[in-house]
């Protein structure tokens, strides 16, 4: 068997740009010198025959194809090293956490508040992206963990489910369907619908107001909740959204109101997951601890409302 031909350190160089996109930026996380991580980074380049990293000039650096296999595969090593020697069996260190794009603004802030409270030392690393982004991160092994919807996940994946949140309608203020405690989709149609357009959230929508036998007039889409939320507050159109929001107030100071939808229609399922073929550490075990606690509990406590506004 040949030996590892690099030290740990060396290594935790490597990753380390990996993390933070420059030499410089990784040395000063970890307190060396910059050219300690250059020379880490040529020799291991040289080792491998191939560049980890593309050098962008004023862009930084970031992993090529190979180098993503290869730093994916150094993790893993790092994180073995570890549980062998016992740097990560008791203790809680650092998380490379995905979020999903319109769900993360609900819930990651508060959770990595209450982790690093909880646990003092501890560092998230943190990554936006689509649903289809966050699984193949997660599969390749640059995320550890990553919070999404449960739709259209592929296999490989251990999700756990930390809450089911019902899809509510988002009207103005003043709209006739308002003052109803629930709102029919046959009725919401009948004005144009604003839609967000992520892939997942999108087909979503629409199968409900399939479910429902009505076929919505489409007037804007966008990516962005509360781009969405602004156009309903301004009357531009009605709106349907999964992700429960414990307010009323858009952007530019006007309101909407939010209702539940009538009939039995499917929840969106909020789910953290992992990659299957990896043991979690201890830092992902904390984690996923304190998301089904407080998770689940936010939501509930949103679903319980119908807002609004100020």
């Amino acid at each position: 068997m040949n030996p590892i031909p690099f030290s740990f350190r060396q290594i935790d160089y490597v990753l380390a740009v990996a993390e933070t996109g420059s030499t410089a930026s990784a040395a000063r996380a970890l307190n060396v010198s910059q050219p300690s991580v250059s020379v880490a980074i040529t020799q291991i380049e040289a080792h491998f025959g191939a560049p980890l990293f593309r050098r962008l000039p004023g862009l930084g650096m970031s992993p090529t194809p190979f180098g993503h296999d290869r730093l994916a595969g150094l993790r893993r090593l790092r994180a073995e090293a570890g549980r062998v020697f016992g740097e990560l069996s008791d203790s809680v260190q650092e998380l490379r956490l995905g979020v999903y794009s319109t769900l993360g603004p609900r819930y990651a802030p508060m959770l990595i508040r209450q982790f690093t409270a909880a646990h003092p030392g501890a560092r998230v690393h943190l990554t936006e992206g689509d649903i289809a982004e966050l699984c193949q991160s997660i599969l390749a092994g640059t995320l550890d963990l990553a919070l999404l919807y449960d739709v259209g996940l592929p296999t490989g994946l251990d999700a756990t489910l930390l809450a089911e949140v019902q899809p509510r309608a988002v009207l103005p203020v003043d709209h006739p369907l308002a003052q109803h405690e629930t709102v029919d989709l046959r009725d919401l149609a009948r004005d144009p619908l604003i839609l967000v357009n992520l892939p997942h959230s999108r087909s979503y929508m629409l199968s409900l107001f399939q479910i429902a036998g009505a076929v919505p007039e489409i007037a804007y889409e966008t990516g962005s909740i509360e781009m969405l939320r602004a156009l309903v507050a301004n009357g531009q159109g009605v709106g349907i959204l999964a992700t429960d929001l414990p307010y009323g107030q858009t952007y530019d100071n006007r309101s909407v109101v939010t209702r539940p939808l009538a009939g039995n229609m499917p929840p969106s399922r909020v789910v953290l997951i992992r990659a299957g073929r990896f043991e979690p550490t201890a830092t992902m075990r904390a984690f996923k601890d304190l998301s089904l606690k407080e998770v689940g509990t936010a939501s509930a406590t949103a679903n319980g409302n119908s807002y609004a506004g100020v």
